[in-house]
Order: structure tokens, then C-alpha cells, then sequence
């Protein structure tokens, strides 16, 4: 008998069917083991050994694999095909060897990177020994992330306010939203002004633009007020223009290469809208396979673009096949990646099947248009370059002192285009040229008479540098070398999850804490947050991965220096001070009338200082004639907003004319207002995202009117309110409270919308915060009682759930695969096996002696290990 292991249910269940009955395959269900979140885990002075701990989710399924590996003949390695997965086998068989479960049988390391029946038998009848360089390499960075983690952590909760954690690349990209943020800030705007004229030349009209004036090559920024560009209206508008040359060019334009794992997060970004969190999980899934057809693409964690000759093969024969010959290049195209060294996955991410097009499958929402995006850029990656025919005219009067260009192009042979155009990022800013100008010149001879029938001047002003989106974060760190394939997505939930960032149209916000904790790290750890220190690390893991350098000697010289700095931080005292220095020209920046820039604005008195709140968890600007002087403002808080950060009026409510006033005290701001005949005021802190710089009237009286009524529940004709609680946003019915989305829902749900809310928090699904695990797979309704049945992840394992009866799924049922008609016997024989209120005593008079031992044992079975929260790393 041979044991397979593998990562997943999924993909066991698929495997098994190609391998035969002499096969068992088992899931490991991703990683096993790993640091215990807590001091010791690493040890320096031990030559940095490790201490690894099985997790508690872990343990019964290695039980079980440790069973049949003392029954098999030989044990079959075959997890990811990445450094990742190799070190999960590593753990597999170091826990195997622990348990005594190997003794004489053969062990054997394979690796495939698609799930297809003929990528996995190859991989069987090549198998090899554990990778040693690629787990050390695993080592290498587990250890750093853990000693970053372990240490400077520590120090941030000591010495800041607020700060949640430091990590080995989590900080390094917050560095870089906050670098961004900063350059946002220090941005001067500069006016500028455009001129177009719409000419005719024994033709339709063509717009064309300035590029000429007072005998001066024009430039897009040089026209910078309104007098220059009236000036440069009235040269077009006397002159006498001819068509001084027409220029055509053809140009060719190469497909994009296909998809490794960070073009693919960056792509999915752009066109669909997903995070990258969201992408590698629609990813994994096609990886694995929906059907008894086998994984649908490659492996997904790759920097490599290399693709297969045969699939490369099947690519042009599809494209030929699909849009005919013209399309398919002479020679087929291989791309090289540019990284140093791309060995996580060899090969590009592309579909297993090409001739599998994306229309002849029926896949759930995000799998489909992941599916479609892969398909296509792989498809195009191997198709012919479009060709345009790219044509500038000029035009210009006698003198030469002014003169005119129009450009245009045509696409004259699409090619790859038919199936795919990467997207951008941005658009061109400041009026920069547009290399897909698609615009259509008319046919224009030399020499002809051009008249001028309009004249456009429009003012601009130059735009700041755009905040990250999560496609150009990815790209940012991917051009900097920090992080790899495996890290991007996990490095920007991090940021979130922490909340040193929040997200804003998409795009990264640092928030204050974020840039506290950056600007801290900046002054006493400069080193371990500049980017080329941190991709000159990420090269010595890649060398140890590829043989080239000792892991150990990289761990030594890395604890050498991160240990007395940290030392001699611990014992600094002031550091608030030091930083309120520090950053001080970026606090208070220098006034245009030379007043000074840390005078506060309510007293006139006091001066403004970067201060820190333990007991608040915070950081912001304060005067320091507090308490008599209660100004305060954020830490981020822009030029000219200094007014907000204090207590203010906001203006008079129309129903009640009181004044509503805005204040800031010991919690953060609130409004106030007092209703008439009352003495006590009413108050509403302001929620999360929304800031006291900004606030109006109309959004302070909104926050004011809650809680408010939103219907009678249809049940019990009691009320359902709305509001707004220390948890956050809610809705309220009979002593339930259900968190909704956000604040904008509180003054907008419905009597529908409340209901289901209310409804799905007693069935136990909780929206918002403190949210339950979301359902695995929803079954349908209940054919007797009209619950929902859900599959869910628990503790123990995968269970399905219907109402208040819980039944856990039998031993080596994938949860993806579980139905309506499987699901009801199972949660029929678990309600059959509960006791009945009310009737414990015969039950306990029944019992025999085996259950009663079992039982015995169910306290043992619930004993958990208490978690420690884990920094960032």
C-alpha cells in the first residue's frame, strides 16, 4: 500500500482517482506546525533552534496519517509545489519520525504543478528526496519574521501608544503607503493651461494642440497663466497655418507575458475588483479543480513565466483555430522572468486544458471571471503583435513663430488585441501623452491650407502622486524585491487587520497610528525599515534556497545588530519627545507670514506638541496648556485645518434652535446638543471614519437623531431601532442587536434588510464585528423546519449545521462535496441522538458502563490551548 499526502481535501479526492485503489491519499490541510506565539520559540543562544508545536486542528488528522503510514509500504510527499510546500512535508515527516510511524518505509518527495492525471503520474514515476536548501531557506525566514516579530513588537507596546506590531516586510510596506501619504501632503500644485485648436484642411475637422509659441518649443507645464494662454489664442487666431509635414509610422505591440502570482493579483485588482486575498483564493480553488476534470490552472504561487512546450503547442493551436493563422506568430513566444532567482514555481500561471475556453464551463461567480482573465492573457501571450499605424502632422504659419501638431493612430491589424489588453494603473497625468491615442486623423496632403474653426484654453492644475491601490502596492514591492509571491497578500491584510491602514476608494490610507509607528521605527530602527536593507534580505533567503549561503550565518548576522539596537531603545527614556523632534518639520511645517507653526490656534498661549495617551491607546497633537487648554488634533491632520481639532459650533438645529457644537475630550470627539426643557445634553461620539476636520451640521444632527425607529417587526409587532453603539452600527429588536456594514446603513436600512439581519444573528450568523466563521457551503433550506443548512469550519473539523443541531461530517468527506440529500441523515441522526429536555434522569438510568467511560473522556477532548496574540511578521 502507498500513503499520498497532500495539502488539501480537494485535491486528495481528485488525486485518488488517478492513482488507483494501491493508493491512499490523505490531507494535511495546509501547514501543521508552527512557532508557539510566545517567548522561546526561537533561541539565539541556542544557534537558534526552534521549538515547533503541532496546531490543535492539526493533530487528529496527523494521528490518522500516522496510522496509515504504519500500514503502507512507502509514504508519497506531494504538497505545493513551492517552499511553502516543502516545508510542510518537512513537518510531516519530522512528526512521522517522532511518532515512530515510518521505521523501514520508504519515503519519497513529488511535486506536480497542475492537478491533471498526466502531470501527476509523471511526477510519480520521478519522485525525489525533501529539498533541504528550500527548507532551510523556509527556516531562515520563519525564524526572522518570529525574531522581528518578538522584539520589536515589545518595544512598540512599550513605548507607543496604540502601536499593535512591527514585521520584517509588514513594516517595510507600510513604509511605503506612509512615504506616498507624505509626498500627497508636501505636493504644491501647479497651474498650468492647455491649447487646443480644431483646424480644417480641405477635410473634416482635427483637433490639434500648441507645440509652438513666440518662436519657443511649448512644453505641457510652460503655459502658466491665463494672460500666457490668451496670448497664445490670439497668435493661432491671427496666423495663416499650412500642413508642414504628415508623418506615418507603423509601430508593433507585443502581448503582455502571461501571469505569474503578483501580475495576477495586480491584473484581478484592475479589471474585477478583487483584493489579493481574494484572488489567491479563487486561484487555489481553480488549482485544485471543481470536477472529476482535474485542476483547471497551474500552480498560482509562482514568479516564474515560463510555459510548458506542450502548452505552448495547445495555445497556438487554439489560436489558430479560434481566429485563424494571421494570428499565430511565426515562431512561438518564451518569456524569461526577471527575478534573480524565480524557483518558488517554475511555471507561469495558465490554464491546464487551453482548448477548455472559458465560455464551456459553469463555474460560481469569482472562479468564472478568474477562469476568463487567465485564459485570455495566456492565450494572448502566444498571439501575434498588433500593428498601428501611428501619424503626426504639423502645422505651422510662415513666420515660425507659431505652430500646431495632431497625432492619431489606427489600429491597422489587431492580433493580440482581440483577446486582451492589459490594464492600467493610472491615467496619464498632467496631460502627458497617451500611447493608445486611438484618435482618427482624416487624410491630410503636405502643404495643404489649414483653417483654424475653434480655439480652446483650459486652465489645470498638476495632480499629487496617487495613493496605492492594492495592484500598485504589489507592483511596488515587486520592483523593490521585498516579499515574494507566497507574502503579497498576506502582507496586505496584515496592514488592515492591524489598522495602520485604512482603505478609501480602493485605495491605502495610512491612518495615525500607522504613521506614528513608521516615523518611530524611522528614528530608531531606521535600517530594518529601508527598502533596499530589506531586499538585500529577501536575496540572502533566495541564495539559501538556491544553495548558495549558510541560513544559520544569515540568522547570525541579522540578531548580531537587531539585538543591541533594540537594547538601547528599551532603555531610552522621552522617546515621544525625541520623535515630536524629529518630526517636527513634517508636524508643523514652516508658515508663509513666519508666525510660528507650533503656536495653538485656541489659546494663543501654548505651544503644540506630538503627544501620547497609554491609557487611550493613541497618539495626536495636543497644546501644552492642557487641561486649561483642550485643543487637540490628529497626528495627520493637514496644513490650515488646525480649527477643526478643537470644540466648535457647527451651527443651530432648524426642529429645536439649539446650538449643535462639535467637542473633543478624554475619548475622542462627539457632538453635543441640548434639547429644550432638558438639562442634560444629548452626545453621540463620532464613528469610526468619519473625521471632526469635515464634519457639518447635517451628518452631526444625523448621529444625533439615532437612535432611531426603523419599523415594527412583522413577528411581534414590537419596534426595530437603529443605532449606534460602542461595538459600532447597529439594529435592535427585543434584546438582540445585530451589527450592520457600516454607519451609512444605520440611517438607511429597511424593515427587510433589519429583519434578516436580526434574523441571521439568532441563527447565530453575526454580521460586522465579532463576525462568525462564514459558511462553507450553503445546503438549501431544511425540507421540515425551513432552516438554513449550512457546512461550516469548526474547531474539530467541518460540520453541517441546521438551526440549533450541529453533526460532524464523516471521516474523509470534503466539505465542497457534501449535498441537501447527504447532509439530512446526518443531522437527523444527531437531533435522534441529543437528549430531550426534560428527560435526563431515564437517560442516566439507561447508560452502561462503556458510554459512561467514553464520557469520561469528552473534558479531555474539549481541553484547549490558550492562544497568545501573535505580532505580525
Amino acid at each position: 500500500m502507498n500513503l499520498v499526502v497532500v495539502e488539501s481535501p480537494a485535491k486528495a479526492k481528485t488525486i485518488n482517482k488517478y492513482l488507483g485503489p494501491d493508493f491512499t491519499v490523505l490531507a494535511s490541510y495546509g501547514h501543521v506546525r508552527d512557532l508557539p506565539s510566545k517567548d522561546g520559540s526561537v533561541r539565539p543562544d541556542e544557534d537558534f533552534a526552534m521549538s515547533w508545536e503541532i496546531d490543535p486542528k492539526a493533530s487528529k488528522r496527523m494521528s490518522e496519517i500516522a496510522e496509515a503510514a504504519k500500514k503502507s509500504d512507502r509514504v508519497i510527499l506531494a504538497t505545493d509545489p513551492d517552499r511553502e510546500g516543502e516545508a510542510i512535508s518537512w513537518h510531516v515527516l519530522d512528526i512521522l519520525t517522532k511518532k515512530k510511524a515510518l521505521k523501514d518505509t520508504e519515503v519519497q518527495r513529488v511535486t506536480f504543478n497542475a492537478i491533471t492525471k498526466s502531470a501527476v503520474l509523471e511526477a510519480m514515476a520521478a519522485p525525489r528526496q525533501i529539498d533541504m536548501e528550500l527548507v532551510e531557506a523556509y527556516l531562515a525566514r520563519r525564524a526572522l519574521d518570529y525574531l522581528v516579530g518578538f522584539t520589536l513588537s515589545p518595544v512598540l507596546w512599550r513605548k507607543l501608544p496604540g502601536a499593535r506590531s512591527a514585521g520584517r516586510v509588514q513594516s517595510v510596506a507600510l513604509r511605503i503607503v506612509v512615504d506616498r501619504e507624505l509626498e500627497i501632503e508636501a505636493f504644491k500644485a501647479q497651474e498650468y493651461w492647455s491649447v487646443e485648436a480644431d483646424l480644417a484642411a480641405d477635410s473634416p475637422p482635427f483637433t490639434t494642440r500648441l507645440v509652438k509659441h513666440a518662436g519657443k518649443r511649448v512644453q505641457r507645464l510652460d503655459i502658466t497663466s491665463e494672460a500666457m494662454a490668451t496670448a497664445a489664442r490670439e497668435a493661432i487666431n491671427a496666423g495663416t497655418f499650412t500642413i508642414a509635414s504628415v508623418e506615418k509610422k507603423p509601430v508593433k505591440r507585443a502581448p503582455s507575458p502571461p501571469f505569474m502570482t503578483s501580475t495576477l493579483q495586480q491584473e484581478a485588482s484592475r479589471k474585477l475588483g478583487f483584493t489579493a486575498q481574494r484572488t489567491m483564493q479563487a486561484a487555489q480553488k481553480l488549482y485544485e479543480g471543481v470536477d472529476d476534470q482535474g485542476g483547471l490552472i497551474t500552480y498560482m504561487r509562482t514568479d516564474g513565466l515560463y510555459i510548458t512546450p506542450e502548452g505552448v503547442a495547445q495555445a497556438r493551436e487554439v489560436i489558430g483555430q479560434r481566429f485563424g493563422p494571421a494570428y499565430v506568430p511565426e515562431q512561438p513566444r518564451f518569456y524569461k522572468t526577471k527575478a534573480k532567482n524565480a524557483q518558488e514555481a517554475h511555471e507561469a500561471i495558465r490554464p491546464t486544458n487551453m482548448t477548455r475556453a472559458p465560455e464551456t464551463l459553469r463555474l460560481e461567480g469569482d472562479l468564472q471571471r478568474l477562469y476568463e482573465l487567465i485564459w485570455k492573457r495566456t492565450i494572448a501571450s502566444q498571439m501575434e503583435s498588433a500593428r498601428l499605424d501611428r501619424t503626426t502632422v504639423e502645422i505651422e504659419e510662415p513666420t515660425g513663430q507659431t505652430a500646431l501638431r495632431a497625432t492619431g493612430q489606427v489600429v491597422a491589424f489587431d492580433g493580440f488585441l482581440a483577446v486582451y489588453e492589459e490594464g492600467r494603473d493610472e491615467k496619464p497625468r498632467d496631460g502627458a501623452d497617451d500611447e493608445d491615442d486611438t484618435t482618427r486623423l482624416p487624410a491630410l496632403r503636405e502643404g495643404a491650407a489649414a483653417k483654424v474653426e475653434a480655439i480652446r484654453t483650459e486652465q489645470h492644475f498638476t495632480e499629487p502622486p496617487p495613493r496605492f491601490s492594492e495592484a500598485t502596492l504589489v507592483k511596488k514591492l515587486e520592483e523593490l524585491g521585498i516579499g515574494r509571491p507566497s507574502t503579497y497578500a498576506s502582507i496586505l491584510t496584515t496592514l488592515r487587520d492591524r489598522e495602520y491602514v485604512r482603505m478609501d476608494k480602493n485605495r491605502f490610507i495610512p491612518e495615525d497610528n500607522g504613521r506614528l509607528v513608521t516615523a518611530f521605527l524611522e528614528q530608531f530602527f531606521g535600517q530594518w525599515v529601508e527598502y533596499d536593507f530589506t531586499a538585500a534580505l529577501e536575496n540572502q533567503l533566495d541564495e539559501v534556497s538556491a544553495g548558495e549561503l549558510d541560513w544559520k550565518a544569515v540568522l547570525r548576522g541579522f540578531w548580531a545588530q537587531l539585538k543591541p539596537a533594540t537594547a538601547a531603545v528599551l532603555e531610552r527614556q522621552g522617546v515621544i519627545d525625541e520623535l515630536d523632534s524629529a518630526i517636527g518639520p513634517f508636524l508643523f511645517p514652516e508658515k508663509a507670514d513666519g508666525t510660528d507653526a507650533r503656536l495653538c490656534p485656541v489659546c494663543g498661549t501654548g505651544r503644540l506638541h506630538l503627544k501620547a495617551s497609554f491609557k487611550m491607546r493613541s497618539s495626536f497633537i495636543g497644546c501644552s496648556n492642557y487641561p486649561e487648554c483642550r485643543y487637540t488634533r490628529g497626528f495627520g491632520a493637514a496644513n490650515g485645518a488646525e480649527d477643526a481639532g478643537s470644540d466648535r459650533e457647527l451651527g443651530v438645529d432648524p426642529e429645536t434652535g439649539q446650538p449643535v457644537a462639535l467637542k473633543i475630550g478624554r475619548f475622542g470627539p462627539y457632538v453635543e446638543t441640548t434639547p429644550p426643557g432638558e438639562e442634560k445634553p444629548k452626545r453621540s461620539s463620532l464613528p469610526k471614519g468619519w473625521s471632526p476636520v469635515s464634519l457639518t451640521l447635517e451628518q452631526a444632527l444625523r448621529l444625533l437623531a439615532l437612535p432611531r425607529e426603523v419599523g415594527m417587526h412583522p413577528e411581534d409587532g414590537k419596534p426595530i431601532t437603529a443605532g449606534l453603539g460602542r461595538y459600532g452600527p447597529f439594529v435592535q429588536h427585543a434584546g438582540t442587536y445585530a451589527n450592520v456594514a457600516d454607519i451609512d446603513e444605520v440611517f438607511e436600512v429597511g424593515l427587510n434588510r433589519a429583519v434578516v439581519l436580526l434574523a441571521e444573528k439568532r441563527a447565530g450568523h453575526f454580521a460586522g464585528r465579532g463576525a462568525a466563521t462564514a459558511p462553507l457551503k450553503d445546503l438549501g433550506a431544511h425540507p421540515e423546519t425551513g432552516e438554513p443548512i449550512h457546512v461550516m469550519s469548526g474547531r474539530f473539523g467541518p460540520y453541517v449545521k441546521s438551526g440549533k443541531i450541529n453533526a460532524t461530517l464523516p471521516n474523509g468527506t470534503a466539505p465542497e462535496d457534501l449535498t441537501l440529500e447527504a447532509a439530512l441523515p446526518l443531522l437527523a441522526a444527531r437531533a435522534a441522538a441529543a437528549p430531550s429536555k426534560g428527560k435526563k434522569a431515564p437517560a442516566k438510568k439507561a447508560a452502561v458502563k462503556k458510554p459512561a467511560a467514553a464520557a469520561k473522556k469528552a473534558p479531555a477532548k474539549k481541553a484547549s490551548v490558550k492562544k497568545v496574540a501573535k505580532p505580525a511578521v
